[in-house]
């Protein structure tokens, strides 16, 4: 046996090299161990959304976006229909203090500020990750995820993305 340890951010050449049979492992592990079905969320399924009611992107999704958290809401957290609402969304999730930085000199492709990290299958939207691009991290702001999927741990998955 012989282990090692490779460094994943910034990537490595040995992590670059080895990303694919990394991958194809943690897939045969989350399908046998989790029973993950073969068709769980790729990264061609995943969306990164700047948090603005100017991007086309965010706009067009919105609605579906703050339905799903209220459905989410009101399953896994047992709130009301009234505590859950579009502007509650908005004000909890859409509201950031963070100023959008688009293209900051050795910045990620996408900016710095916060995103709206989009799960679609067959279409729709099943989960949202919000998250910060920070300089020097990415945060976790929260989770949501539809619960008709709950047998993908879409939060699991999350996270290890």
């Amino acid at each position: 046996l012989k282990v090692r340890v490779v460094r994943s951010s910034p990537p490595s050449s040995q992590f670059k090299a080895t990303f694919q049979e990394s991958y194809q492992v943690y897939k045969r592990y989350q399908m046998v161990v989790h029973k993950d079905p073969p068709d769980k969320p790729t990264i061609n399924q995943v969306r990164l959304v700047p948090v603005s009611f100017e991007d086309p992107q965010f706009k067009s999704s919105f609605n579906q976006s703050a339905t799903l958290f209220a459905k989410y809401q009101m399953s896994v957290h047992k709130d009301t229909p009234s505590d859950c609402g579009e502007n509650e969304f908005t004000r909890f999730l859409c509201d950031s203090p963070l100023e959008v930085r688009e293209h900051a000199p050795n910045g990620p492709e996408c900016g710095y500020g916060s995103f709206h990290q989009q799960y679609w299958l067959d279409g729709k939207i099943i989960a949202v990750g919000v998250i910060d691009i920070l300089p020097y991290c990415v945060s976790s702001v929260y989770l949501y995820y539809d619960p008709d999927f709950s047998f993908l741990s879409l939060g699991v998955y999350s996270a290890l993305r």
